[in-house]
C-alpha cells in the first residue's frame, strides 16, 4: 500500500471556510487525516501523517491551485508519528513555510533521533519502515514554538494555539474562529466516519502511552468547548459537528477507562485484562449506537485503538503508583 502512494490521487473531503481533509492513508483509508486550510492565496497544514504521506499531501496542493511556495505554515499539533512524521519532509518540498510546535515538541523535530528508536523498539524494524518511512529533521530555524494563547495569521485569517495536556505534555490545539472550529489533534477523541450512524458519530477517548493524565484530559475537553466550536477536526477521523453534544460522552469514557484500569491494576497482565475489559466496553457502546454488530468489523476499525489504549492506561498506572 505504501509504495503506491504517488501513482493515485489523493482522497479529500471539503468543507467551508476553505478547509479540506486530506487522508493520509496511514494504516488504512480514513483513519488518519491532514487538514489543508487556504485563505486569501494563502495555505497551511494541520498535521502531516507520515513521510509516506507527503505525496498525498503535495497531491492535495495541486488539486487545489496552490502552489508549494503558497503555505506559510505546516501546523504540527503533537509529535508522534501518525501527526508529525511526515513533517520534516513536508518542510523540505514547501521552500516558504515555518513549522509550529509546541515548546516541548520542537527538539523532536530538530533532532528525532529519540523518536525514531522509541517507535523502532515498539514496533520492529520492519514494521517501522512500512509505518513510517524516513523521519527527515526540520532545521531548527524553520521552526516557530507558540505559548499558551498565542496567535497567528494566514492573510489575515486569526488562530489561536492552545496548550492542551491530558494525551501528550507537547500537545497544542488550534481555534479557528473564522471557521467556528477547533483543530484538535487527539485531544477531542477519535471519530471513525465507518461508525456513523442515524444517532450521529460515534467518539471516544485517545489514552496512548506514554503521558496520558485522566484529569488534564477532562480540563481540555472543557477548555476547548468554552471557545463554543461549532465543529471540531479530528486527526482520526476530520470533522464532526455539535462537539459540545459529543463531550459529555469522552467525560463519561474517561471515568470509565480509569475504572477498567484500576479494578485490573493488581492483575498478573493489567494491560491485557485493561484490553479485554475495554473490548467489551466499546462493544456495548457500539450496540447502543446501532453500529454493524459484527465483531470482525468492530475489531478491524477499533483493534489498534483498543490495544493502544490498553497501553497508555497499564503506563499511567504504572505511573500512578510511582506519584508521578
Amino acid at each position: 500500500m505504501n509504495g503506491n502512494r504517488q501513482l493515485h490521487k489523493p482522497s479529500l473531503i471539503d468543507f467551508d471556510a476553505g478547509i479540506t481533509a486530506v487522508d493520509t492513508e496511514y494504516v488504512r483509508p480514513g483513519l488518519d487525516a491532514s487538514h489543508l486550510i487556504v485563505h486569501g492565496g494563502r495555505a497551511a497544514f494541520v498535521d502531516t501523517g507520515t513521510s509516506l504521506s507527503v505525496p498525498l499531501l503535495l497531491a492535495a496542493l495541486e488539486a487545489k491551485g496552490v502552489e508549494p511556495g503558497q503555505v506559510d505554515w505546516v501546523f504540527v499539533t503533537h509529535v508522534h508519528l501518525d501527526h508529525a512524521g511526515g513533517a520534516g519532509a513536508l518542510m523540505a518540498a514547501l521552500p516558504g513555510a515555518t513549522a509550529v510546535l509546541h515548546p516541548r515538541g520542537a527538539r523532536h523535530m530538530i533532532d528525532p533521533g529519540r523518536l525514531i528508536e522509541g517507535s523502532r523498539a515498539v514496533y520492529g524494524e520492519h514494521a517501522f519502515d512500512e509505518l513510517y518511512g524516513v523521519i527527515q529533521p526540520i532545521p531548527a530555524e524553520r521552526i516557530r514554538t507558540v505559548e499558551d494563547g498565542e496567535r497567528l495569521e494566514l492573510a489575515g485569517r486569526e488562530f489561536e494555539f492552545i496548550h492542551t495536556e491530558g494525551h501528550a505534555k507537547h500537545h497544542y490545539c488550534i481555534v479557528d474562529p473564522a471557521a467556528a472550529a477547533v483543530f484538535t489533534g487527539d485531544c477531542f477523541g477519535i471519530s471513525y466516519r465507518e461508525l456513523d450512524t442515524a444517532a450521529g458519530p460515534f467518539i471516544f477517548p485517545t489514552t496512548t502511552p506514554v503521558q496520558f493524565d485522566p484529569e488534564a484530559a477532562h480540563a481540555t475537553i472543557r477548555r476547548l468547548l468554552s471557545y463554543k466550536p461549532e465543529r471540531a477536526f479530528l486527526t482520526h477521523f476530520s470533522a464532526v459537528s455539535a462537539p459540545a453534544a459529543l463531550a459529555p460522552q469522552l467525560h463519561r469514557d474517561l471515568d470509565e477507562y480509569v475504572k477498567i484500569a484500576v479494578a485490573h491494576r493488581d492483575d498478573e497482565n493489567p494491560e491485557a485484562s485493561i484490553r479485554a475489559a475495554l473490548r467489551d466496553w466499546m462493544f456495548t457502546r457500539l450496540d447502543e449506537h446501532g453500529v454493524d454488530p459484527a465483531p470482525e468489523l468492530r475489531d478491524e476499525v477499533l483493534g489498534m485503538d483498543i490495544a493502544l489504549n490498553a497501553q497508555g492506561l497499564a503506563v499511567w498506572l504504572v505511573h500512578t503508583e510511582r506519584g508521578g
